[in-house]
């Protein structure tokens, strides 16, 4: 894992001004659309490509739902779309958003399993960039493609259903969903509503204070002690697809607690309905 995960408006200015500028990406996202592509031709970070998530950081969904709303990639289809962001392995790689870094961490996520060995995440994201007073670049961009290759996926690790379940149990599985979808109240998305037998509820939105920036980490440390779980315990994140929760491990990476991702997050768990499913406040 990269020894930091985060950078400064600040500190990104000064590195897009140097010899080996990094590549930046723009992650921006929403559930249900529209994609963000919009938004980016409208104005982003200079030198920034527009990475579509889900087409460049996501697989086909199956009929049968396994593997949930966003499976991992394959990664010659994913490299070849980060090559043709303009990624390298030569080059620092710099993720951001508008959304607190839910949707921009996936790119994190799948970029460092992948074996890139420097990538952050623009702490505070767009808000941040543009509270600073920087510029925006319009337009839909041209970078110069790339020449990264993926490695062979494993540098993080990652939960399926059986691992989650067990985890759940003998460990801390954190559920980044709103509260009213962990308590089962609504579900906007999938079919089921409810949570994994054991999960503790954590929304991502938590991990991010009041100004926009990621807690710091001894905050981060203090949340996961107050949700009943022991920082000696192992540790794993789902939410609905596996989007969310990529922010929930980079936020925990960042306090040097390493956590599992369960990629199909929940659409994967209720695509097979003998799974138990629990409701309310309590794990």
């Amino acid at each position: 894992m990269p020894a930091r995960q985060l950078v400064s408006v600040d500190e990104l200015v000064e590195e897009l001004a140097s010899p080996t500028p990094p590549s930046v990406l723009d992650v921006r996202w929403r559930l249900g659309g529209p994609p963000g592509r919009d938004e980016y031709v409208a104005g982003h970070i200079p030198s920034a490509s527009y990475v579509d998530l889900d087409r460049a950081l996501a697989g086909p969904v199956r009929d049968d739902r396994v593997g949930g709303r966003h499976p991992l990639p394959d990664p010659q289809r994913f490299g070849a779309a980060m090559r043709a962001a303009g990624v390298s392995p030569r080059r620092p790689v710099v993720v951001y958003d508008d959304s607190g870094g839910m949707s921009a961490a996936r790119a994190w996520w799948l970029l460092v399993h992948h074996g890139h060995v420097d990538v952050r995440l623009l702490d505070g994201g767009l808000a941040a960039w543009r509270a600073a007073g920087r510029t925006l670049e319009k337009g839909p961009g041209d970078p110069p493609p790339g020449d990264w290759t993926p490695q062979e996926p494993g540098r993080l690790p990652v939960l399926d259903a059986e691992g989650a379940a067990a985890l759940a149990q003998d460990g801390g599985l954190l559920d980044a969903r709103a509260p009213e979808r962990y308590r089962g109240e609504v579900e906007p998305v999938d079919p089921v509503a409810g949570h994994v037998p054991g999960a503790r509820s954590a929304p991502g939105t938590g991990w991010v204070g009041t100004d926009g920036l990621l807690l710091p980490p001894e905050e981060i440390r203090r949340r996961v002690t107050e949700l009943g779980v022991s920082l000696d315990e192992p540790l794993g994140a789902y939410c609905g697809s596996g989007v969310v929760a990529s922010l929930s491990v980079l936020a925990l990476a960042t306090a040097g607690l390493e956590a599992a991702l369960y990629a199909g997050s929940w659409s994967d768990w209720v695509s097979d309905p003998a799974r138990p499913v629990a409701t309310g406040e309590q794990p």
